[in-house]
């Protein structure tokens, strides 16, 4: 029997990956800590929050007490983290939120693990201590017209938000060199589908063209992400968790290149199919804004490592996925 502290599993990913590993490993007990802040909300967990094998923890990942007991009483023997702030925008006005979240949290974090799981360095007194860090491409900063981020790509973080991530990907690496801790990390790339908080690129594209509201793009919209599922980023942490490859980093992609202005009118495009305004398209409402301040030109990740060590793949083709995730979103503003 695992006993998984999963943090942050009220937000978009984290919801996603607890409805995920329910279905696959009914034998797990998960348990769910989320403060429960703007990004994290109860609805995400509809679909589990009474399942027998998920309890729901209110609280903050930085609370060593209240870590010390959750460990102490539920025998906790790994830790998925995906808690954190996310949204750049937010950490460019309120950076300090974004330091003791994200760099605090996760040390906050290790160490309450190292003390339960570790008799001293690299001496175990539990069968698994797995600590899987969840992180984001964007700790690479920003590449050119041409190459990808690796997992041998230096960091060179531009915003708040990916130095406090880069930050705490340091320290997990530091805690699996020095006390032996088993350690995992996961670098992904831009997520998308059901649940995703409405401050993100395409849940404002679709809320904002629902509202008949003008669709703020960025700059001169040629910014480029990868986008990658939730569901295929959900697949590749379970490959990496159980792997038992420690103190090793995999980048997750869903070789999906998109500029923000083409992401903009295919959401547009798939509106106007599915909910037709009286007249004109989606794409009207289609507005340029200042652009955000140290904003990075464009993210792609080689998934190389993670394809050909253990044997993923993406499965959803993008014009599938935003579609489904098109439709999650109209069923939620009808309900």
């Amino acid at each position: 029997m695992k006993n998984i502290l999963i943090t942050g599993g009220a937000g978009f990913i984290g919801s996603n990956f607890i409805s995920y590993f329910l279905q696959k490993y009914p034998h797990y007990k998960l348990y769910n800590l989320d403060l429960l802040t703007y990004a994290g909300k109860t609805e995400n967990m509809q679909d589990f929050i009474n399942h027998p094998n998920h309890t729901f923890i209110q609280g903050d990942i930085c609370d060593k007490a209240l870590l010390h007991q959750i460990f102490e009483t539920n025998d906790i023997d790994s830790v998925i983290h995906f808690a954190a702030e996310s949204h750049v925008d937010n950490s460019i006005h309120s950076p300090n939120i974004f330091i003791k979240t994200n760099i605090e949290g996760t040390f906050t974090l290790l160490d309450v693990a190292y003390h339960h799981w570790l008799e001293k360095p690299f001496t175990y007194k539990v069968p698994y201590g797995i600590f899987h860090h969840i992180s984001t491409d964007e700790v690479y900063g920003s590449l050119g017209e041409n190459g990808l981020f690796t997992e041998q790509t230096p960091y060179a973080p531009n915003s708040p938000y990916s130095a406090s991530k880069a930050s705490s990907d340091m320290l997990v690496r530091s805690y699996h060199h020095t006390y032996g801790l088993k350690t995992l990390i996961t670098n992904c790339s831009n997520n998308y589908g059901p649940r995703q908080h409405s401050e993100k690129l395409i849940p404002t594209i679709i809320k904002k063209s629902l509202l008949g509201e003008a669709i703020p793009i960025y700059g001169d919209g040629l910014n480029i992400r990868d986008w990658l599922h939730v569901e295929d980023h959900c697949r590749g942490i379970d490959l990496v968790f159980h792997s038992k490859q420690y103190g090793e980093t995999y980048n997750i992609g869903g070789n999906n290149e998109y500029t923000n202005i083409q992401i903009a009118h295919i959401v547009c495009s798939i509106l106007d199919d599915l909910c037709p305004k009286s007249q004109g398209s989606y794409k009207d409402q289609i507005t340029y804004v200042q652009d955000r301040a140290g904003h990075d030109r464009r993210y792609a990740i080689d998934s190389t490592k993670l394809q050909t060590s253990l044997g993923w793949k993406p499965q959803y083709d993008f014009l599938r996925g935003i579609r489904q995730t098109i439709e999650w979103y109209l069923l939620k503003y009808k309900t």
